[in-house]
């Protein structure tokens, strides 16, 4: 192999290797950054236990919401139609979080409950986020989900 040759052939096993150590970054990246979504049937069931930072997504439970008088703290259930998770959130509570309400909760599991950095709550009474909809529909494969414990819809 004459020299010209083998300095190509180098060149271009250098660049093949930077795009694959510059892809293989990217990738690694973008996993640390992503969240997942489940419901607390899945949390219970182990499905999160990989994840230290993940989205938990269902309904405020009625009557479980309890605010700490000299803080921001607020603890409250997050249920789906057969699960419950205890979800404990420091800050200011979006102005739609109320019971019955759809909420997507972004934090991690310390121990058996979940500790929220994040609130978002539904925007009307109508509305499920469908990510949070497929999400409880896989979870409950098969399962009849009550809708009285929904909220009603208004028209």
């Amino acid at each position: 192999m004459n020299p010209t040759r083998k300095r190509r052939l180098i060149i271009v096993l250098l660049v093949i290797a930077a795009a694959a150590v510059a892809v293989g970054l990217t990738v690694f990246a973008l996993q640390r950054n992503m969240n997942y979504l489940f419901t607390p049937s899945q949390v219970e069931a182990g499905k999160a236990h990989a994840y230290s930072t993940f989205r938990l997504g269902g309904m405020v439970k009625a009557g479980s919401i309890k605010r700490s008088d000299d803080s921001l703290k607020v603890q409250f259930t997050v249920v789906d139609a057969s699960g419950a998770m205890p979800v404990v959130y420091t800050g200011i509570l979006p102005d739609l979080f109320r019971a019955n309400q759809s909420v997507i909760t972004t934090g991690h599991m310390d121990g058996n409950h979940f500790v929220a950095t994040q609130v978002l709550a539904k925007h009307d009474e109508t509305y499920m986020p469908k990510e949070l909809k497929d999400a409880m529909a896989q979870a409950h494969a098969g399962k009849h989900i009550d809708e009285s414990a929904m909220p009603e819809k208004t028209p």
